[in-house]
């Protein structure tokens, strides 16, 4: 009878623990933090030791060997070879390494994205969503000068509308929420919120957007930050999930700083 109790008591200590470490934000729940009836129809928990190619491509949808976003005057050229799985984990590194990209510029780092969008400008998307709650447990570098971004851009291949996520703009704690979108003029307008908190980089935390016919909600860490409801900046189209490491945004990196590194514990989308 001791023995068997003894046993039956370190069975019940293996079970609060493993409670306990699901409560963490880097640990997936079942359901979404939000209320309602969700159907799963999209996850990576990146298990295995490569990027599934089914699921995720590494770059936009203008792909030729690489790309960027001139626009944004960003520092990166996005090269497949950034992107790396394992230990239950993706890994995106930006690196110091000067590079020639197809459009002919060269670009003082190279780093890394994954999107469920296009190998290249005329293929298919491997996967778009309208509507759905979309979450992921992120970990940020500490490095400054650095902008990881989680976000969604249209099918179409061209923005706006575009919901971001989550930013991180040269800063390690205030993420950014935006939404993007065109007025009845054409005119392009967002509306967003910044809070500032403790230091994102010191672990993982979880990001999300509810998206819904009429209204987007964010959340960090199951905590809602911010809400839009005007029925005019509320995208109703097909879009695709993003992550990147965008560097130089809105500044430089230190001249000490040669790389930085993204960590995603697992992304997920939901839908009724």
């Amino acid at each position: 009878m001791t023995s068997r109790g003894a046993v039956l008591g370190v069975l019940t200590l293996l079970l609060m623990a493993c409670c306990a470490c699901g409560s963490t934000p880097g640990t997936p729940a079942p359901k979404p933090s939000v209320s309602g009836d969700w159907r799963l129809v999209f996850h990576d928990d990146f298990d295995g030791s490569r990027l599934d190619k089914d699921r995720w491509t590494t770059c936009y949808d203008w792909n030729e060997d690489g790309c960027t976003i001139s626009s944004n005057n960003e520092l990166e050229w996005y090269q497949p070879r950034q992107v790396s799985v394992g230990g239950g984990k993706l890994t995106i590194t930006a690196q110091r390494r000067a590079i020639r990209g197809s459009d002919g510029e060269v670009y003082p780092w190279v780093s890394g994205m994954i999107s469920t969008g296009r190998d290249h400008w005329y293929a298919k998307p491997r996967e778009t969503f309208t509507y759905g709650y979309f979450e992921a447990a992120i970990r940020i570098p500490a490095q400054g000068g650095m902008a990881p971004a989680f976000w969604m851009m249209p099918a179409s291949r061209f923005t706006p509308p575009e919901i971001d996520i989550m930013e991180f703009l040269g800063t390690t704690r205030e993420p950014s929420m935006f939404v993007h979108w065109r007025n009845a003029e054409g005119a392009k307008r967002k509306q967003g919120e910044i809070f500032t908190a403790a230091d994102f980089s010191d672990d993982y935390h979880v990001f999300a957007v509810l998206w819904e016919k009429d209204k987007l909600v964010w959340y960090v860490d199951g905590v809602e930050r911010f809400r839009v409801t005007a029925s005019e900046r509320i995208p109703h189209v097909p879009m695709e999930v993003l992550i990147n490491l965008a560097v130089g945004l809105p500044h430089a990196p230190p001249s000490g700083t040669v790389s930085a590194r993204m960590l995603v514990d697992w992304v997920r989308v939901w839908q009724r």
